[in-house]
């Protein structure tokens, strides 16, 4: 099954009616199959079927039926072994996941009452089948770790794995980089931000005297997606939107105007549309601080004279960066340039995962040189001013046990936990009361150890 089609059928999976577990040892006209304490029906079939068409999947609905039918025949064999592990799950674990994916699911729509059309249920009840499945979602993800807690890859299976793999199917690992930074921002910006709040209280003032704000937005917001619709965003999820603005957005009445907004983009005021739920239709005027020639000036000038007196040997670039470099994150690891990402904290960077401006400047460096000042901007969208230093690099190549142990690593891992799933699949179906219904007796893969 390709991968677009089995994404589309896990989501129609996702949006299943609930599935209620009985101890049937029959089939009933309704049941689709039986696996240990849990019942599949062909309701659930038919509607995932039908949910996978109408999201484009290729295959003849036979095929689905048959696709349908082993992915739940398989997570049944889970949820039975869950039963007699006594594994659960609180409501707790899930709620967070159960209200973004409700979120997604009214966004995906268009609006809850959409949703609710779209499935001919109440938005209690949706949830309620959401919640349902996620709750199995992490029943049968709690079973597969206590099956794969113990699996480790030791050095000579991973020699083993990585021989197995054909020269020619080896991936190509592309140019990789570590880098050290130091960062200047503007002088004197807290006078640039002054002036873009300036600005904004002045269309306020316009739009609280009678003047149309999609006008103003028009004319003079500097967000390039919206100004030239009146400002306007469309209806948004609150964790779709910066935190500031969300929190304005959902605070305002219809038609009413929000205080100046500061987020990581710039200032805003909001003016809300239509609220529909946990959804809202705003428009807003960005201003972004601007940075004027002559601070630009300065702090390149500045960074001139770090990195000559860096060069010169009079100054260590760890102990300068710690001095004079505004960016946190690199500053206290004397430059070190890490994934913003606090799970990872990584130092290797493609030179796609960085913005233009350092990708132009690090593509000419050899490994020790120092780039020129250049103007960039920062994780915030900041207009900052950086030099940066190549301290390593790995140049393109094939994949290999030296230098992507720890990617190889986790492939073999993976393989060898998948292993560990199927093999465990086989045995769980010899000891599982299992009843299949004849209307499937055409799957091909039920031959392969189902029927008994």
């Amino acid at each position: 099954m390709k991968r677009g089609s089995r994404f589309l059928l896990m989501l129609a999976v996702l949006l299943l009616s609930g599935i209620t577990a009985v101890r049937a040892q029959v089939l009933v006209e309704s049941v689709a199959a039986i696996v240990g304490n849990e019942v599949i029906y062909l309701s659930d079939i038919e509607s995932a079927v039908a949910d996978a068409k109408r999201n484009g999947a290729r295959e003849s609905v036979s095929e689905l039926r048959c696709l349908v039918l082993q992915q739940l025949l398989v997570q049944k064999l889970f949820l039975d072994q869950a039963r007699i592990d006594s594994i659960t799950i609180s409501d707790s674990e899930i709620e967070g996941e159960l209200n973004a994916r409700l979120n997604d699911n009214i966004r995906t729509a268009g609006s809850e009452e959409a949703l609710v059309t779209y499935f001919n249920k109440s938005i209690t009840e949706i949830k309620q089948d959401v919640r349902k499945v996620l709750m199995e979602q992490a029943t049968i993800r709690e079973v597969q770790r206590s099956l794969a807690e113990d699996i480790k890859v030791t050095p000579n299976e991973l020699r083993k794995f990585f021989a197995t793999i054909p020269k020619d199917s080896l991936p190509v690992i592309p140019q990789k980089v570590q880098l050290s930074l130091i960062q200047l921002d503007p002088p004197q910006n807290e006078e640039n931000k002054a002036e873009a709040r300036e600005k904004l209280l002045n269309y306020r003032s316009q739009i609280l005297e009678g003047k149309p704000f999609n006008i103003l937005a028009i004319m003079f917001s500097e967000d390039p997606g919206t100004a030239s619709s009146g400002g306007e965003l469309g209806f948004k999820m609150r964790g779709e939107l910066e935190k500031p603005y969300a929190d304005a957005a959902f605070s305002l009445t219809k038609n009413t105007v929000s205080k100046i907004v500061e987020t990581r983009y710039g200032f805003h005021i909001i003016q809300l549309i239509d609220r529909n739920g946990e959804m809202v239709n705003t428009r807003h005027i960005l201003i972004k601080p601007k940075v004027k020639p002559n601070q630009a000036a300065v702090a390149m000038s500045r960074l001139d004279s770090i990195a000559d007196l860096i060069r010169k040997d009079s100054m260590k670039f760890s102990d300068a960066a710690l001095r004079f470099s505004t960016h946190k994150d690199s500053r206290i690891n004397g430059g070190k340039f890490v994934s913003s990402d606090p799970s990872e904290r990584d130092t290797w960077f493609t030179l796609e995962e960085l913005n233009p401006e350092m990708y132009v400047k690090v593509r000419d460096l050899k490994i020790g040189e120092i780039s020129d000042p250049f103007r960039t901007t920062d994780e915030n969208n900041d207009v900052v001013f950086r030099i940066i230093r190549l301290d390593n690099e790995i140049p393109a190549h094939r994949a290999n046990l030296k230098d992507d142990y720890q990617n190889l690593y986790s492939t073999a891992l993976l393989n060898k936990q998948t292993k560990t799933y199927d093999d465990w699949v086989k045995k769980k179906i010899e000891t599982t009361y299992i009843k299949i219904s004849d209307e499937f007796k055409s799957c091909e893969f039920l031959t392969k150890g189902w029927i008994k």
